[in-house]
């Protein structure tokens, strides 16, 4: 099977079931069937996770040994289509994040679609903890957003300065990040196409308020042991429907679903 003309690494999708079974998907393709709803009045909150086969989401502490050129792939699709990138302050240190990257034919993109050329990085962080040095401060185009609790603002904006947009997201409680105001906050920046890349904390605390509307989960034919932590961890228990929107495979044999929330 050829390599679609844009794809660099020759990375082939399949669409599994649905009387599709088979068939192959290109790069429009692809972004066709990851696309957010054309007409949003809030923030669509879509999380991206990979777990191994016995459903551990880390190996040797960060999750990109599960990873392959597949996942990797749709990682940057997924970026590409997103206003921001949220993800925990903690995970972004572990897995040495850095600003998002995009290509010229990204950013054509993007602006096509009345999106800023790079989404920004948002981290969340009750404390405010956030080290100068972190390359998603000092390897970025644009800067990151700081998501953190009132009682921790003035300090952090103090610490960081003009290296980040730190913004106050508690409710009633002042010494807690709230999720809706969280997202509320990004809303008014118009940033209404939410990627959650996790931890597995984050992930847990949208899925505990009901705020995560779908999950992109890549399952790697792969085994960890061990106790490799879950996508999502948390205090709270729910149970929340998700129906399954698509799933793709690639010749590594990894699973790629999508699913969206239920109702």
């Amino acid at each position: 099977m050829p390599a679609s003309t844009n794809d660099p690494d020759g990375t082939h999708f399949t669409l599994l079931g649905d009387g599709s079974t088979g068939s192959s998907v290109d790069d429009d393709h692809l972004a066709q069937l990851y696309a957010y709803p054309a007409e949003l009045s809030r923030c669509l909150v879509r999380g991206n996770a990979i777990t191994s086969l016995d459903g551990g989401a880390a190996t040797d502490g960060t999750s990109g040994g599960l990873g392959g050129p597949g996942d990797r792939r749709l990682f940057r699709v997924l970026r590409e289509l997103a206003d921001v990138i949220v993800v925990g302050a903690g995970t972004a240190r572990a897995e040495n994040y850095s600003g998002a990257q995009m290509t010229l034919a990204e950013r054509a993109e993007r602006q096509r679609r009345g999106q800023s050329e790079v989404p920004p990085i948002a981290l969340v962080t009750r404390s405010g903890h956030v080290d100068h040095d972190l390359p998603v401060l000092t390897r970025t185009e644009v800067a990151p957003l700081v998501l953190t609790c009132d009682n921790a603002v003035a300090d952090t904006r103090s610490r960081l300065g003009g290296a980040a947009d730190v913004i106050a997201c508690s409710a009633a409680d002042p010494s807690e990040v709230d999720p809706p105001a969280m997202l509320a906050a990004l809303a008014g920046r118009g940033l209404l196409r939410v990627l959650c890349e996790g931890g597995p904390t984050l992930t847990g605390t949208f899925i505990e308020h009901g705020l995560l509307d779908e999950l992109c989960l890549t399952t790697a034919p792969k085994l960890v042991g061990g106790a490799s932590p879950r996508i999502a961890t948390g205090t709270g228990h729910v149970l929340t429907g998700m129906r399954r929107a698509h799933l793709l495979s690639d010749a590594d044999g990894y699973l790629f679903g999508r699913y969206t929330r239920v109702g």
